[in-house]
């Protein structure tokens, strides 16, 4: 038997190095040899025995038996070799290393020159085994050589990694290629690294040479490259690529810094030429992992298109091109040969590229290679002169952002563009265009979780995985699975493993097959139990757990039905929603869907319902049904009952439907009229019977309560939660119906669906930044701001009134009135008939200011802007304020002249001047008469020389009263000194209700939410600076926020205040704490039905009793002295 610690003590030391791994001063004096010295080194042969083969820690490494033991004499070797020897049954039981059933172990005590004491033990049964000599692979015959080598695999591929360690094969290679004299010693390392490749052991060999340090074997491989002698050149190419070929795909990082510091430092060109082609080979192998580290590769690459060498310039762009093609965005992948040319060509290309780009709309996930491919395209376009040009980078990197999945993606980047744009928020002039960098920079430092002062130059590398910490925790867990031996941490295998792990960390990959692909054939190298697939999946779940990248609710393993689990991706119009979001609904469950206005709440609603959502269950699988706030227009004629039964998906009969309908209080009578004539509370509830009989398996209901009184509210609520089988998602703004309703809540937020168990309270505790949602408290940093009301010609005080209506109440300036009531009292009725939208057809007075202005925004509130979807706010604004005046103020009823107005008009047209009969043509102008107006007229055919003035009474007994009041309405835009209508004085006024420029200026209102159309709709009631401003239900597709922050808005407007509402909710702030009084309108206004003013009863004022002619001269006459005495005396017609 021949034993490694055997014969010349430089064999022992030999021995040990081989194993442990680790240099040994000596030489050795041995003073014991043998088999089964236990830890008090008795000589007595125990049953069993504990080998030791480490310095003085005493480790456990091996359990055996003996059968004979010899010792030695002191300081010498064993007398025979027969003297050591085992038994055929210990051989068959040992667990040695690798499972190699000829090896055993051999216990031999030995102390250094130091006197430091070692235990030794190794061995083999067969004969033969001595030192590999190292100097035979870089010889002078080539054929020696490549015998050595070979020899060198075989010995290898028995023993490990530490035949490796042992013969010192890395400084030798090292120096062989270091060697500048020898050009068989360059090759035959080269050759060296190749045979062991191409034998089969590629993956003992990793561990030493596969390193980017400036010492070490790869390096040196690329430096000859270009070595003056050819075979040396191509034997160095050879060895790279052979090692490259067999090189485990998750090491392709820690090679790559050596790459590209080559390509990028190299003084010589071969070099150069050859990392690039190693790089395409290792884009080829590694395409994954290369694609996660192109954040490092295409800057290099951008630069080495402008090297002086041809060859190398040739190169570069190859490689740049199948680099840009990991690239997977499908937003962009169109576009890569130009952002390649832009890269070659910059001063011509990037202006074009970029236009290209901004006019994309971008919905993948934006992920590493995209960004780096963008990235330089994008800080160049910052240094561009023109605005435009950087206003478009900005948006770019504004959207881009926002698909981002998380900052580890981004925080590359951020010192590459942060910088840049807050250079141009300082110094661009156009207050636009700052507007959308600011919004840029805010959107990367939320992105890349930095601070509001930051501006990412100094910005500190993303924490990684320590490769040595980690061989601890490999280690650390081979103990935990009952490992014996144990692997060490400083075994060259465990440390490889380790810097691969933290690769697979790093790149936030946490799949199994990953995992075991790139771990277990390193692991099998240190031992084989436990099973090497069992501790890397260990590693993983460990791992796993501890990567701080995991968000969302995760806790969905609950019982019961799934009716919906899929992940998605969500754009309206140019317009981000929702990015690889998962869904997932349980049967049973009642959903509030909770975001901010322009999250994407409603579009998802109608995505479900359209069938736009990838994976959501087709309605042969799931009956889904979408309850909208707003029926159809096309349906205004038809009756209630027949709407109901005209629709195919409802599987009822005629008679469950009456019943379903009666239910809901739709009498017999009710059930025949025209959907037209409805109010908005009664075609919800139409809405929700029609949903009821749908009998659907998932109701997607979109602000239900809107136009609903208390009462059918609280119907509501107890209908919802009485469905047991039914799943519901609840789009609504009022966070009372939402508490006492729903179960969980999904949060659009960021682009993703996050699920939170629990009602609304439960989630403002898990997410206190919507507490908007629960709560109706104006931010500090989100207002409403209204428009100041221009003085009034003639009102000298707040409380004179300036509208009226006969026996119901008046308006001024000072007025915060709510008008409640339940569905259908005629609450809407009231105030188009306030402010002419209808005309009273049996009776009754409404009288307004000449000068004055409302601002209206109607019950349905869209219907505003239903014909101009297809615009954009600025658009909307300048056609329907084209002429100065309101283009729906003069589409009102009180401005269209009827037939039976035309005929009097002209009969009361004809006046008699000097004796002659003329025919007023138009009212041209006014000037003030006393106490009224008297107006210019012009006359048909005649020059405006003849003009003649007419006081106001006397046209309006002529039958030209609307003509009058088309005059006044000029008149009063005049007199209110009317803003100019430029883009920027519109975008400035929307920006006071919370809309965006980029919203103004650039989306089309179809591809807007709710609340921001309701938005645009306030604006542009109150462009012209009313003096009374008129809400019909204005809690309706506002979220909490938005409505908190029209409240504090309306607390100080300096006019007055009509707000119409079902609820409380509202007025309560606006009417009853800041103002005067609330209508009830459950009772006829013609009446004297009661008015309560902070819920006390008014009793009727007595009417003044009549002055006499007398009287009234005298009073008129103490008027007239008072005035000249300065004091402000009015008339109740004043």
């Amino acid at each position: 038997m021949d034993l490694y610690a055997t014969g010349h003590p430089d064999n022992a030391l030999a021995a040990f190095s081989r194993w442990q791994g680790t240099p040994i001063s000596g030489p050795l004096a041995f003073s014991k040899i043998g088999f089964g010295y236990d830890e008090a080194g008795s000589e007595e042969p125990p049953a069993k025995f504990r080998g030791r083969l480490c310095r003085e820690t005493g480790e456990v490494l091996h359990r055996g038996r003996v059968e004979k033991v010899r010792t030695g004499s002191e300081g010498g070797r064993p007398e025979k070799e027969s003297d050591v020897a085992l038994s055929d049954k210990d051989l068959a039981s040992e667990r040695v290393y690798a499972q190699k059933r000829e090896r055993l172990w051999v216990i031999c005590e030995a102390y250094d020159g130091q006197g430091k004491r070692y235990w030794i033990g190794r061995g083999r049964r067969a004969a033969g085994n001595t030192q590999f000599d190292t100097a035979a692979l870089f010889g002078a015959a080539k054929a020696a050589r490549e015998e050595a080598a070979s020899a060198l695999a075989g010995q290898v591929k028995a023993d490990g990694p530490a035949v490796l360690s042992g013969v010192g094969f890395v400084p030798a290679v090292v120096a062989a290629l270091g060697d500048k004299k020898s050009p068989a010693a360059r090759e035959g390392a080269c050759a060296a690294i190749s045979v062991l490749c191409e034998k089969g052991a590629g993956k003992y060999l990793e561990p030493f040479v596969v390193d980017s340090a400036e010492t070490g074997v790869f390096n040196a491989l690329l430096e000859a490259f270009a070595d003056k002698t050819p075979a040396v050149r191509t034997a160095a190419l050879d060895a790279t690529r052979e090692l490259v070929q067999i090189m485990n795909p998750w090491a392709a990082a820690l090679i790559l810094p050596a790459l590209l510091h080559q390509i990028k430092t190299a003084g010589k060109w071969q070099v150069k030429t050859g990392s690039l082609a190693v790089l395409n080979q290792l884009i080829q192998s590694a395409p994954d992992q290369m694609a996660k580290l192109s954040p490092d590769i295409i800057p290099v690459l951008a630069e080495a298109i402008w090297d002086t060498k041809a060859d190398v310039k040739k190169a570069a762009r190859e490689t740049l091109t199948k680099a840009t093609a990991l690239v997977s965005n499908k937003d962009i992948e169109k576009f890569i040969p130009a952002l390649i040319n832009a890269l070659i060509n910059p001063v011509e290309e990037v202006p074009k590229t970029i236009q290209l780009l901004s006019a994309t709309t971008f919905v993948s996930e934006v992920d590493a290679p995209t960004l780096s491919l963008m990235v330089p395209l994008l800080s160049r376009g910052l240094n561009e002169r023109p605005t435009a040009t950087k206003r478009k980078v900005a948006v770019i990197i504004d959207n881009m952002s926002k698909l981002v999945d998380n900052e580890y993606t981004v925080r590359p980047f951020i010192p590459k563009l942060l910088p840049g744009l807050i250079k141009i928020s300082e110094q661009v002039a156009d207050p636009e265009a700052r507007g959308v960098v600011n919004k840029a920079i805010a959107t990367v430092r939320q992105v890349g979780k930095l601070s509001d002062t930051d501006d990412g130059s100094n910005l500190p590398p993303v924490k990684g995985t320590d490769p040595a910490a980690y061989a601890a925790t490999i280690s650390l867990q081979y103990k935990k699975s009952g490992a014996n031996p144990v692997p060490e941490a400083a075994h060259p295998a465990v440390q490889y493993a380790a810097r691969l792990a933290a690769n697979l960390i790093a790149a936030r990959n946490f799949d199994v097959p990953a995992w075991e692909s790139a771990l277990v054939p390193y692991f099998e190298i240190v031992t084989s139990s436990p099973e090497p697939a069992t501790i890397a999946r260990e590693l993983l779940l460990r791992s796993a757990n501890e990567a701080d990248d995991a968000e969302g609710d995760n806790d969905d393993e609950e019982e019961g039905e799934d009716l919906c689990n899929c992940q998605f991706s969500l754009a309206y119009g140019a317009k981000i929603l929702l990015n690889t979001a998962n869904l997932r609904l349980k049967r049973g469950h009642r959903y509030g869907l909770c975001g901010r206005n322009g999250s994407g709440k409603s579009t998802l609603m109608r995505a479900i319902t359209n069938g736009q959502v990838e994976g959501f269950p087709s309605p042969d699988e799931v009956r889904t049904f979408y309850v909208e706030h707003d029926i159809d227009g096309s349906d205004e004629d038809t009756s209630v009952l027949q709407f109901i039964l005209n629709d195919k998906r409802v599987l009822c009969d005629k008679k469950e439907v009456i019943e379903t309908l009666e239910s809901l209080g739709f009498n017999d009578e009710r059930q025949g009229h025209a959907i037209g004539s409805l109010s908005g509370g009664w075609k919800m509830k139409l809405a929700l019977a029609r949903a009821m009989l749908f009998k659907a398996d998932i109701l997607l209901l979109d602000e239900p309560t809107n136009h609903l009184d208390v009462v059918n509210i609280a119907w509501l609520e107890n209908y919802l939660t009485s469905l047991k089988t039914c799943t519901s998602i609840i789009v609504s703004h009022d966070s009372g119906f939402l508490n006492n309703t729903i179960t969980d809540v999904l949060h659009l937020n960021r682009f993703k669906i996050k699920r939170y168990r629990g009602n609304l309270e439960a989630f403002v505790k898990a997410v206190p930044e919507a507490k908007s949602y629960y709560t109706l408290e104006a931010a500090e940093d989100y207002k409403f701001k209204l428009p100041d009301p221009p003085l009034l010609e003639g009102v000298k005080t707040k409380e004179k009134s300036l509208l009226k209506m006969r026996k119901v109440g008046s308006i001024s300036l000072s007025s915060r009135v709510a008008v409640l009531g339940p569905n259908g009292s005629g609450k809407s009725t009231l105030v188009k008939l306030l402010i002419g939208d209808l005309e009273p057809n049996k009776g009754g007075e409404v009288w307004k200011h000449p000068n004055l202005v409302i601002g209206y925004v109607a019950q349905h509130a869209f219907h505003h802007i239903d014909h101009h979807l297809d615009k954009t706010p600025l658009e909307y604004m300048l056609w329907r304020y084209q002429t100065g005046e309101d283009m729906e103020e003069m589409n009102k009823i009180t401005r269209q002249i009827t037939e039976e107005e035309e005929k009097k008009m002209k009969e009361g047209g004809v006046v008699v001047v000097e004796g002659v009969k003329r025919l007023i043509d138009e009212i041209v102008s006014r000037k003030k008469l006393k106490q009224s107006y008297e107006y210019e007229i012009s006359f048909k055919n005649m020059s405006s020389t003849e003009n003649i003035w007419m006081p106001r009474d006397e046209l309006i007994q002529r039958g030209f009263e609307k003509k009058v009041l088309e005059l006044d309405t000029r008149e009063a835009q005049r007199l209110g000194l009317l803003r100019p209508l430029v883009r920027r004085e519109i975008e400035k006024h929307f920006a006071d209700f919370g809309l965006e420029s980029e919203f103004v200026t650039h989306n089309t209102m179809r591809g807007l939410s709710g609340g921001q159309k309701v938005k645009i709709v306030l604006g542009a009631a109150t462009w012209r600076r009313p003096h009374v401003i008129c809400l019909d239900e204005p809690t309706n597709y506002l979220d909490r926020e938005s409505l908190a922050a029209l409240i504090e808005a309306l607390k100080v407007f300096e006019g007055g205040v009509l707000v119409i509402t079902t609820t409380a909710t509202s007025p309560s702030p606006s009417a009853r704490k800041s103002g005067r009084c609330v209508m009830d309108v459950s009772r006829p206004l013609v009446t004297t039905g009661p008015i309560r003013c902070h819920g006390h009863k008014i009793d009727k004022a007595k009417g003044k009793k009549k002055l006499t002619s007398s009287e009234a001269r005298k009073a008129k006459k103490d008027r007239i002295a008072r005035r000249k005495r300065g004091d402000e005396v009015f008339t109740d017609e004043e």
